[in-house]
């Protein structure tokens, strides 16, 4: 017997057929012999529509009664999927994330677990039944509040939930089979991964991947929780999100283990270019913008700076969409002090990056994705590298050709087409 914990995102609880799905294979899980914890996420595009309906009340939702509202998605997913348990003859009870243990830090709409303690969930177990938890949520002890996780909240309560309770794999369903070379949505003849390393996983997630969520991979990775990534809607093996030292369950005997060179290939068409236009090129005026920058809340990317000439620079950066607008104000109050020109903004860029562990062994990688981008006539605007990434902005109407002509380039193609089941990658 092994304890299993399921996430199901919201295209697998998108209706009442979907819960019943999701609740057969739960119990061909337990039938199996296992015991099963599962995160749910709020049906389809309920988070939304409450998002949609908040607008509709106030302009500036107050951030507690947001977590209040957002929080009861999965609340009621929760409470469906154990229905539909019991009308097919087994015991499951359904837990919000506060009575599951889920104990998070005062930050409303991106808490973060700071413990779980999961002592009814290890005693609606030891009775036999079937435990479902509300994904995305949890409580603060100071101020007693309901609190919300933020983006791939529910992979992030899930893996949480399998790291307090020991579980032997964290299996996390969507409408995708695993992990694949690319986004299937763009190249369609992306190839499904057997295994991934979390070093990997990390890189693709931070770039673009949507079937796993960076901040889900990387409490794995810390609490040494292996990830299954797995569809709804076949029965077929997946991909093996594997940490240091973890072995592939499925046995490696006879198999090449060397790391492929490239993992994969992804698209992110989320982020803006700043450029902060004739800066003086002295010491510390760099540390001055980015300080501003930092102030504002927003998340720096790529940067990049130019060369100087006539005793000023250029220096430009990437930050989420969403982080423009604060961002151009914030640097514009201070363009005096800072002593810069002017700012240029440009929200028409995207991002293709290559993954693999094998880059730190193998050469010419990077020539390989500059070849392919140079015979489609793609200009390149930025590059970032780290150990097992290569990244480069592109114009964003060049980012979908660009990736396909790389991923081809890099040998990835596979032979059939990959299947969506239901269209949303979650």
């Amino acid at each position: 017997m092994a304890l299993i914990v399921q996430k199901y995102g919201g295209s697998s609880v998108a209706d009442a057929e979907g819960i019943k799905r999701v609740a057969k294979r739960v119990i061909d899980t337990r039938r199996a012999g296992h015991d099963v914890v599962v995160a749910v996420s709020a049906m389809g595009d309920t988070t939304d529509e409450l998002l949609e309906l908040a607008g509709e009340i106030t302009p500036i939702p107050a951030p507690r009664e947001m977590d209040m509202l957002l929080s009861s998605g999965e609340r009621i997913s929760m409470a469906l999927l154990a229905m539909a348990i019991h009308s097919m003859g087994f015991d499951a009870r359904s837990f919000t994330g506060p009575q599951a243990g889920m104990r998070t830090d005062s930050r409303y709409g991106a808490a973060r677990i700071v413990e779980v303690t999961p002592d009814r969930l290890r005693e609606a177990l030891d009775e036999g039944a079937i435990v479902i938890v509300a994904g995305f949520q949890g409580i603060n002890d100071d101020t007693q509040d309901i609190t919300t996780l933020g983006r791939g909240g529910s992979d992030t309560t899930a893996v949480a939930l399998a790291a307090a309770l020991d579980a032997d794999v964290c299996e996390i369903y969507s409408d995708v089979e695993g992990i694949f070379t690319a986004d299937p949505r763009v190249i369609p003849l992306a190839r499904k991964l057997d295994r991934v390393s979390s070093e990997e996983m990390l890189e693709l997630a931070a770039n673009g991947a949507k079937v796993l969520y960076i901040r889900a991979v990387e409490y794995a990775r810390r609490h040494g929780v292996l990830i299954h990534a797995r569809s709804t809607f076949t029965s077929n093996e997946g991909t093996y999100v594997l940490g240091e030292g973890m072995a592939d369950p499925r046995g490696t005997e006879g198999e090449d283990m060397e790391e492929p060179i490239v993992a994969g290939v992804t698209t992110d068409l989320s982020q803006a270019k700043i450029t902060v236009a004739g800066v003086p090129d002295v010491p510390g005026k760099a540390a001055e913008i980015f300080k501003t920058v930092a102030k504002a809340g927003a998340n720096v990317d790529m940067i990049v700076q130019n060369a100087a000439s006539t005793g000023r620079t250029d220096i430009s950066f990437t930050v989420p969409k969403s982080d423009a607008a604060v961002v151009l104000k914030a640097l514009g109050a201070e363009q005096e002090t800072l002593s810069f020109e002017g700012l240029v903004h440009d929200d028409q860029i995207g991002k293709l990056s290559v993954v693999g562990a094998g880059m730190r062994t193998h050469s010419g990688v990077s020539a390989i994705l500059f070849e392919a981008l140079s015979a489609a006539g793609i200009n390149i605007e930025m590059i970032s590298t780290s150990e097992v990434r290569i990244s480069v902005v592109l114009r964003g109407d060049e980012l979908i050709d660009a990736a396909r002509k790389v991923h081809t380039a890099y040998g990835l193609d596979g032979d059939i087409e990959a299947v969506v089941a239901a269209g949303t990658g979650r």
